[in-house]
């Protein structure tokens, strides 16, 4: 069975003396598995092919990790987009059987955003773009960013949203008054992270983006955010009220694909099968911050039929990227 996982990272090493910097001190400040982090993110050649062989992992989907650039300002955002997307170029390019990539956009300026997403699609090796949440407080169903969005409905690129450290100002409201490590747990991979993630798709769809460009296709992990939780409240913001073509969850289910992403959780799945169908899953495994063995062996046994399994480990990727 052929396995294509979506939500994989890696980093250059001018992203770790920039945005990626308290990565990287985070993590030179422990042994062992936290420094083997940064030298996993780092590497996109044999040792990592030699891993996804181990796990049974056919080909890579990569994308630059969280932060990401969005909260850059413009023209260090454009410069580290060029060095980053250059680097996952040069790696595709020696194993284009093996990784693909999500090109990391300098959201900051929409048009160069649109301009560097379209070079890189139409340069070979790349199927979409990652956005990592929202760019300074702002979210993609403000206007502003429409231009990228247009670009990537146009070129057929999906976008993927990977959550991102929540507002400022929503940290100290609603993830303060704890320890510095529960504050920092709880504002992102614990809760905020997630949360965050939801409510930046639902602003895309109230903000009628998918009105305005239908062919758009986003793609979240974590096996939908939470999202499959709400889906009959969600609806209770009717087409009336709205103002919207259709029902919210219509569009989850029309522009929207979901990852695994390391969230090995049966109920969690069955629940997202159930409001989504089979054909919007897709198999990841958030490497390196999850193991990709415990992924592949999640894969194994959830409980679809053999001609699910497929689709989601390989065949619904295939068919959304062009793989």
């Amino acid at each position: 069975m052929r396995t294509i996982t979506l939500e994989e990272h890696f980093a250059t090493p001018l992203f770790l003396e920039g945005p990626g910097l308290d990565l990287k001190n985070a993590a030179l400040k422990f042994e062992g598995r936290a420094t083997r982090l940064i030298e996993q993110l780092c590497d996109i050649g044999d040792k990592r092919i030699a891993a996804m062989d181990a796990a049974g992992i056919d080909m890579q989907v990569l994308s630059l990790t969280s932060p990401g650039i969005e909260q850059l300002d413009a023209a260090d955002a454009i410069a580290l987009a060029r060095d980053t997307n250059d680097a996952l170029a040069a790696a595709v390019k020696k194993k284009p059987k093996r990784f693909a990539g999500f090109a990391a956009l300098p959201t900051m300026a929409p048009d160069k955003a649109a301009a560097e997403l379209e070079s890189r699609i139409r340069g070979g090796g790349f199927v979409g773009a990652v956005i990592n949440g929202h760019v300074r407080g702002r979210y993609l169903d403000d206007k502003f960013f429409w231009p990228i969005l247009e670009a990537a409905e146009a070129l057929n690129a999906p976008i993927h949203i990977h959550p991102t450290q929540p507002p400022q100002k929503v940290m100290e409201a609603y993830y303060s008054g704890f320890s510095p490590l529960i504050n920092d747990m709880f504002g992102n991979p614990g809760w905020g992270w997630h949360i965050e993630t939801a409510i930046h798709v639902v602003r895309v769809i109230l903000g009628g983006t998918f009105d305005r460009f239908p062919k758009l296709q986003l793609v979240i992990g974590h096996l939908g955010e939470g999202l499959m939780s709400m889906f009959q409240r969600l609806d209770v913001m009717t087409p009336a009220m709205t103002k919207l073509q259709k029902p919210i969850t219509s569009y989850l289910r029309d522009n929207v694909h979901y990852t695994f992403s390391g969230f090995n959780f049966p109920a969690t799945f069955l629940d997202l099968l159930l409001e989504v169908g089979v054909d919007r899953i897709m198999f990841s495994a958030d490497h390196p911050y999850q193991p990709m063995a415990a992924a592949k062996a999640f894969l194994e046994q959830i409980p679809v039929s053999a001609a699910d399994r497929e689709r989601i480990a390989h065949g619904n990727a295939e068919k959304l990227f062009g793989l």
